[in-house]
């Protein structure tokens, strides 16, 4: 069933479209990410599910009811935002119950919700200490619980762990993970990082310049992208791009040239290639972990740039005579910059898209 429901959004600043026509739902219970780059319109886009902005056009709706013109406090939606807007005067639990107080629910209510919520996200011993005697983890664990002593029908999360360092991110990422499945709410969660958005998500919804570019499970939209902007986004490190040349097609097979094929034709089944004339342009996807130095067969000529030993694996940088290609290499090869490298290709993972970025 259909809980949230956003109709044809639009969301216009003057003569400025920032949401140009969005739609998108989600199913009681589900975990939807909104993924992109800084300025496609994702916070926008949430703040207007919390009624934090209003809607140019469209609708919202939540459980089947209409709120796109409801106040926010009537919506029964609740929000994390990046910062974590703690009172610094005020304790753990205080902070936790000061919407509940300003809600008029009895103290008995008050400190069972709290009690709750502290019991879910392990705050307990946390629950008398002022908001500067709490790490950012454990800050961001009270703004989470703030939320959820409201018991709202949609957690909404704004970036919530950009403020928080890299051990810390992810342990919260666990947390989160974790508090969803206890929970089992509706949950909408922006970002910009898209580790966060494959590890967290039920369904990415992957945004750009205010339009929907695909909406998916993180594996459909790792194995099949519809373009070369989600190919390119999802997945780190990101998928490599080489513009090649059709040298022949016919109803099941393409072969391919470019100057890094060592003067051999890249030769691919493909039903759609019928599509295709000799002379065109199309773009080879590659993802880092699909390219193999060393096994003896060579497909690519490369000179290397530069290899970061990250302990058990190695991501090496070289270039074509047109493109940068990033390769991810298990332990750590013997190679020196500058040095040309040969490589090849795992076939069973080679993506097309044609000129203009959209898959084939």
């Amino acid at each position: 069933m259909t809980f949230l429901q956003l109709e044809n959004i639009k969301k216009q600043f003057g003569e400025l479209g920032v949401i140009k026509g969005v739609d998108i739902s989600a199913s009681k219970g589900e975990f939807v990410v909104f993924v992109g780059p800084s300025g496609c319109g994702k916070s926008t886009l949430l703040r207007m599910i919390a009624g934090l902005e209003d809607v140019s056009s469209g609708k919202v709706l939540i459980d089947e009811k209409d709120v796109t013109y409801e106040e926010p406090a009537k919506r029964e939606v609740s929000m994390v935002f990046q910062s974590y807007a703690l009172y610094p005067h005020m304790s753990v639990f205080d902070n936790m119950a000061f919407g509940l107080r300003m809600a008029k629910l009895s103290e008995e209510e008050i400190k069972r919700r709290v009690g709750d919520a502290a019991r879910i996200l392990q705050i307990e011993p946390l629950l008398e200490r002022k908001p500067r005697a709490l790490s950012g983890g454990q800050r961001q664990r009270v703004a989470i619980g703030r939320s959820i002593v409201r018991n709202p029908k949609i957690f909404l999360f704004d970036e919530p762990l950009s403020n928080l360092d890299a051990e810390l991110r992810s342990q919260m990422r666990v947390e989160i993970a974790k508090l969803h499945r206890n929970l089992g709410a509706t949950m909408v969660y922006v970002t910009h990082d898209q580790v966060e958005a494959m590890t967290l998500a039920d369904r990415i919804v992957v945004l750009r310049a205010g339009l929907v570019e695909q909406i998916g499970s993180p594996t459909e939209l790792y194995d099949r992208p519809a373009n070369t902007f989600v190919a390119g986004f999802i997945g780190s490190p990101k998928m490599n791009f080489l513009a090649a040349k059709v040298e022949g097609a016919d109803a099941t097979s393409l072969r391919l040239s470019h100057p890094a094929f060592q003067g051999q034709s890249l030769v691919l089944s493909h039903p759609r290639s019928n599509t295709l004339r000799p002379g065109d342009i199309v773009t080879v996807g590659l993802r880092p972990e699909h390219i193999r130095i060393g096994t003896g067969h060579s497909m690519l000529n490369l000179t290397l740039d530069f290899a970061e030993n990250l302990g058990g694996s190695t991501q090496v940088y070289a270039r074509t005579p047109a493109e940068q290609v990033t390769i991810v290499v298990n332990g750590r090869p013997d190679v020196t910059q500058g040095e040309t490298i040969s490589a090849d290709i795992d076939h069973a993972h080679i993506y097309l898209f044609t000129a203009d970025g959209k898959a084939l």
